[in-house]
């Protein structure tokens, strides 16, 4: 048993979809969660800058006595997983969970990437894909306005902002005759919605979050490190900018008692 807390953090709110899996798959577990919502979106930065950014982040979380920790960020992942790697502590990416999805669930071989404009420049989930199958067929595409859009609160389905840009970004993938998109940065799966409606019937869409979050419970459970103390888990959540509009878009998908426990931190003075 490891009653330690499982780190978690993403550029902003995205990370809470592997946030909400956990609470649902790992009931008893607690989860600190840092969102960087003072520097959000990471997509649009250099790889230097994001290197640091996910060094800093990491090096927070650890300061919370983890005992794993997961980048629920696409353009980390991407990027620089090779930040996480180095640390003394089991690190999950996206790319790779995400990866062995779509391979498992594409019956045609043509799968679709959408990303941060530093996520499909990456190439990384061609790697991933290729590595499994060689034959897949990848088609990528950035959608660098899906971040914002969920950051301010425009992912439901009737938000018309939304759908406009999901049909400009998606259309060109679903001529391309992909049976499986990865949303390959965590805030998309916010916009499930408005992107299966872009993509039409018969596409397999796969969360990142979720992906992540399963390979971290097996990770889990092989090292027999789950938390076996009786009562529910809990969550305490870090952000680097405003705490309001955090927990007012945590509360819509979390649930209100699950985001109330919020606090503001300087990832700067913090993380040196």
């Amino acid at each position: 048993m490891d009653n330690r807390p499982i780190g978690v953090f993403d550029s902003g709110l995205g990370g809470l979809t592997a946030v909400k899996e956990l609470r649902t798959i790992l009931p008893n577990e607690r989860i600190v969660y840092f969102g960087d919502t003072g520097r959000v979106p990471y997509g649009t930065r250099s790889v230097k800058t994001i290197e640091k950014y996910a060094a800093q982040d990491i090096r927070f979380l650890s300061s919370m006595d983890i005992k794993l920790v997961i980048a629920a960020c696409g353009t980390v992942s991407s990027v620089a997983p090779h930040i996480g790697m180095v640390m003394a502590l089991p690190f999950i990416g996206v790319v790779n969970p995400a990866s062995k999805a779509a391979a498992a669930a594409t019956k045609n071989g043509r799968v679709g990437v959408i990303g941060t404009t530093a996520t499909i420049k990456s190439g990384a989930y061609d790697k991933a894909l290729h590595t499994l199958n060689p034959d897949i067929q990848v088609f990528s595409r950035d959608c660098p306005l899906f971040v914002p859009l969920v950051e301010n609160g425009w992912f439901r389905k009737d938000d018309e902002v939304a759908r406009i840009a999901a049909r400009r970004y998606l259309t060109p993938l679903r001529e391309q005759g992909i049976d499986t998109l990865i949303l390959g940065c965590t805030h998309f799966p916010l916009l499930w919605d408005v992107i299966h409606e872009a993509m039409g019937e018969g596409v397999t869409l796969i969360n990142t979050g979720c992906e992540a979050a399963h390979t971290a419970a097996a990770l889990l459970r092989e090292r027999d490190a789950l938390n076996e103390e009786e009562g529910p888990g809990s969550c305490r959540f870090f952000v680097s900018d405003s705490i309001e509009g955090f927990q007012r878009l945590a509360g819509i998908l979390l649930g209100s008692e699950e985001s109330q426990d919020v606090r503001q931190v300087d990832i700067d003075s913090t993380a040196c």
